[in-house]
């Protein structure tokens, strides 16, 4: 009998499903000699800081940094009876060898790794290794298990990103929250990944805008533009010199070009396009195609592939007929694919691009959520212009003199839309219609020595542009790439995280109050410049962690040293401990508090603050204060508030409703007034809409 572990429930069901294991029992199915049983993403934990040593509940520099050896493990909250019901099937008698057909990633193989171990396990497991969800897919996978000691490169590069991140994370993030008296969360990938917001923000506000001009003939609807002039009064005077006057054409020249069709999706790719076109975090992305993939729409999504394998030339086919079909691309004209575009074994990893799956020809795409269903459409809109032919236009470029000057104008006469009538089409079929760089348009058949006579000119003024914040998809990119430029040899295993743990980096910066997105673009917060401006480069360098990545990529494909690896990551612990003791006053500051003035002191005109108690001057010296408590309050039954205060400072006066008379037993509504005379305690006055009666406070 063989134990088949899943990562989800939702999967389990699909590989029972496949394999005709249709028996539901307790926390499985079980049927034709197969048990098929699930965890609940991770089981199993690194073991908190205090679970080794109770003193380190208490956060204090003298016990950094924390190098636990060995690392232990505890099960995760609220799941231990997952790990009870998989336990008890390792146990079973009749179970001789297990399965692991957790996601076929890195992730994957520790989620199943730490129950084998934590359960003590010692039966022979092979490997399930499958890049779709449909039916054929995983019975194709089944018939191909692959032994499990295949894959302990990968396991010990999943323990080693566990252990580095439990290492920086712990160590960095206590080390810095107790010199600094605030929390402040550090990771090995998302500082790096915050400190690449905050250099662009740093840009985007040190940014000086620059006026320049640009002077414009018209000529036949077309228009001829100059160099950028800085002086206005230069601008001025060429327009002047070219207004009524006589321009020549000097020189045409047409240049034909190809945009080759785009290569089909890989994770980060899918999630760049639709923040795009849809506006959709990474992690809404991810969501979607997880969701597609388990529903047996997509392939597997956690992919960095951008190619199909050769062998997989006729279901690609068939694929891309059944895309074909579904609105709005049934209405395309007819085109030949060109399936050998979509393959090349050598740039595939351990899953192939992401396709849709031949489940689209009994899909119903109206029953999916609407986020779904741009996906998918999206994937088979990919998929169709990868085959396409190539867009195909005549780039035109021609100069004129006038006034002693060239002006240029350019154009474009396409020739052939290829792939970009499937792409226009598709966009066209959205209701909110993304925004796209506008396309220069045809010129005129302008030639060589064509002159103009009393031509209009005009002068147009701009600004230079500073940086644009990152949006989703320009950050992804960046995190993509970070580090290639320094190491181009070696460009492919560079990058910040990997696809499958970006959108979750992303989240943790925006939930942890260190970014925020307004619209789409994503904001360093004040903490969170703040953290990056007192941490060190050791930890914000997207160099140092990209190069940790690469070493994390060799160790899964068998080319690394696990424990050179770790020994890395535990000096750098020690050196940052050894190196940070202790901080300025004005790295102290940075975190200090910010108050917000409630008003003006009526004494010297400095800044009120609230403390517990009361409403107190800056100035210490001049002793101004509103209590919370006064007796005028408290014998009218009300406390001073923020908004009362606020009145009292600005205005000189408030209103309140609902006071309580002592001497008539009953509540009354009345301005109250400042009546401050300078002395100890300050005073107040009511009025009433008839009479006014003067009243002490204490």
């Amino acid at each position: 009998m063989k134990l088949v572990i899943c990562e989800k429930p939702s999967v389990a069901k699909a590989v029972a499903s496949a394999l005709g294991v249709t028996s539901r029992a307790d926390g499985c199915f079980e049927g034709n000699g197969l048990i098929v049983s699930w965890c609940v993403g991770h089981l199993v934990s690194p073991m908190d800081a205090a679970g080794y040593d109770l003193g380190y509940k208490k956060w204090k520099y003298d016990d950094l940094p924390i190098l636990p050896e060995p690392f232990r493990y505890v099960l995760a909250k609220g799941k231990e009876d997952a790990f009870q019901n998989l336990k008890h099937l390792m146990e079973r008698e009749d179970v001789t060898e297990l399965v692991n057909a957790c996601d076929a990633g890195r992730e994957g193989e520790l989620i199943f790794r730490l129950v084998y171990e934590m359960a003590g396990c010692q039966k022979p497991f092979s490997r399930l290794w499958i890049s779709s969800m449909e039916d054929a897919a995983i019975r194709e996978g089944f018939q191909n298990l692959r032994p499990g000691a295949e894959y302990d490169p990968l396991y010990q590069s999943a323990l080693c990103r566990q252990k580095a991140d439990w290492l920086i994370g712990i160590n960095a993030t206590r080390l810095f929250s107790v010199l600094y008296h605030r929390t402040l969360n550090v990771g090995r990938v998302q500082t790096p990944t915050l400190a690449m917001l905050v250099e662009r923000d740093w840009k985007i506000t040190s940014f000086k805008k620059e006026k320049y001009h640009h002077v414009r003939l018209s000529l036949d609807g077309a228009e001829a533009v100059s160099e950028r002039i800085t002086a206005p009064e230069e601008a001025e005077t060429l327009r002047a010199a070219c207004a009524g006057a006589e321009a020549v054409c000097t020189s045409v020249t047409r240049e034909q070009k190809k945009e080759a069709s785009p290569r089909l999706y890989d994770l980060t790719t899918l999630q760049r396009e639709a923040n795009r076109i849809f506006g959709y975090t990474a992690k809404q992305t991810l969501d979607y195609a997880q969701s597609l993939y388990e529903k047996k729409l997509l392939t597997y999504p956690r992919t960095d592939s951008r190619f199909l394998t050769a062998d997989m030339a006729e279901t690609a086919s068939a694929v891309l007929h059944l895309a074909a079909k579904l609105p709005p691309f049934d209405g395309c004209k007819e085109f030949f694919p060109d399936v050998s575009l979509l393959a090349n074994d050598k740039k595939v990893s351990d899953h192939h691009a992401i396709i849709p799956t031949l489940e689209l020809e009994k899909a119903s795409l109206s029953e999916l959520p609407v986020g779904e269903r741009n996906i998918l459409l999206l994937v088979c809109r990919e998929l169709l212009c990868a085959v396409a032919e190539p867009y195909v236009y005549e780039a035109v470029t021609a100069t004129f003199t006038c006034g002693g000057q060239t002006f240029t104008a350019k154009g474009r006469h396409v020739l052939s839309l290829g792939w970009k009538d499937i792409d226009r089409i598709f966009r066209d079929s959205l209701k909110e219609k993304p925004e796209d760089e506008a396309e220069p348009a045809a010129l005129p058949e302008f030639t060589e020595g064509q002159t103009f006579d009393q031509v209009e000119a005009a002068v147009t003024e701009h600004f230079t542009a500073p940086p644009k914040a990152y949006t989703e998809d320009t950050l992804l990119s960046a995190m993509e790439n970070a580090g290639k430029e320094e190491m181009p040899e070696d460009a492919e295993r560079r990058g910040l995280g990997t696809p499958a743990t970006r959108a979750a980096i992303l989240e943790k910066l925006v939930a942890g109050g260190f970014v925020e997105r307004k619209g789409k673009s994503l904001i360093p917060t004040k903490a969170g410049i703040n953290l990056v401006t007192v941490l060190p480069d050791t930890l914000t360098s997207p160099m140092l962690t990209a190069e940790w990545e690469q070493k994390l990529t060799a160790i899964a494909r068998g080319e690394g040293d696990p424990a050179a690896f770790m020994a890395e990551i535990s000096d750098m612990a020690r050196e940052l401990v050894k190196t940070y003791s202790h901080i300025s006053e004005e790295g102290q500051k940075l975190f200090a508090p910010e108050r917000e003035a409630v008003g003006l002191c009526p004494r010297c005109g400095k800044p009120v603050y609230e403390g517990r108690k009361n409403f107190y001057c800056s100035d210490r010296a001049c002793r101004f204060v509103l209590w919370k408590d006064d007796r005028f309050w408290t014998s009218r039954k009300k406390e001073l508030t923020k908004k009362m205060a606020s009145d009292l400072l600005e205005k000189g006066r408030t209103s309140v409703k609902g006071m309580w008379s002592e001497k008539k037993g009953a509540a009354y509504d009345a301005v109250v007034v400042l009546d401050d005379t300078g002395e100890k305690y300050v005073r107040f006055k009511l009025e009433f809409p008839k009479r006014k009666e003067g009243v002490n406070g204490r």
